[in-house]
């Protein structure tokens, strides 16, 4: 069952409960590599199981959704009360072919772009953080709510990453059964 924009917020918003948005934004390319370091690419690019996006999968959207982000916060600083088209993260998978993206491209796309946003971040005034434009499924969205949305997206994606690795599967591991 899906669940509704509601449980979505209540679900991300709880990953980073306690935890500084911006600091958790810094934090998580770097732990990407080092969750990914020497994982043979036919591991990053094998679903765990039947549905389930693979880590490249997985950095393909989190390169594409930073590049939404960054887009909806400019838009907000721009023109406050902004319309925030939502988008189907299922779809995007499938068109934008995430199965096949290289994992690698992905996680130097959202690195760059994640520099650029939290640059640009970094250097707002304090009360820009109220700017908000109205999501089409959860309503208002503040570029602070934004950020702290974006922070616990990234925790739920590194705790799938996490997962992942630490699966065994004779596949990956030169055929010797764990």
């Amino acid at each position: 069952m899906q669940e509704t924009p509601q449980e979505y917020i209540t679900r991300i918003l709880g990953y980073q409960a306690g935890k500084e948005p911006l600091k958790v934004q810094q934090a998580t390319v770097k732990k990407i590599e080092r969750l990914i370091k020497g994982v043979p690419k036919k591991k990053l690019m094998t679903r765990p199981e039947p549905g389930k996006w693979s880590i490249a999968e997985i950095l393909a959207h989190l390169a594409d959704t930073e590049l939404v982000a960054g887009f909806r916060i400019r838009l907000i600083l721009g023109v406050n009360g902004a319309t925030i088209q939502a988008f189907d993260q299922d779809v995007w998978a499938e068109k934008l072919n995430y199965r096949k993206r290289d994992p690698k491209k992905s996680l130097e796309e959202f690195r760059v772009l994640r520099e650029n946003n939290l640059t640009l971040l970094k250097s707002l005034p304090k009360p820009m953080w109220n700017n908000f434009g109205m999501h089409t499924e959860r309503g208002k969205e503040t570029v602070a709510r934004i950020i702290e949305m974006f922070a616990g997206h990234d925790i739920n994606h590194l705790t799938q990453i996490e997962r992942i690795v630490a699966r065994k599967s004779k596949s990956y591991h030169n055929g010797i059964t764990p």
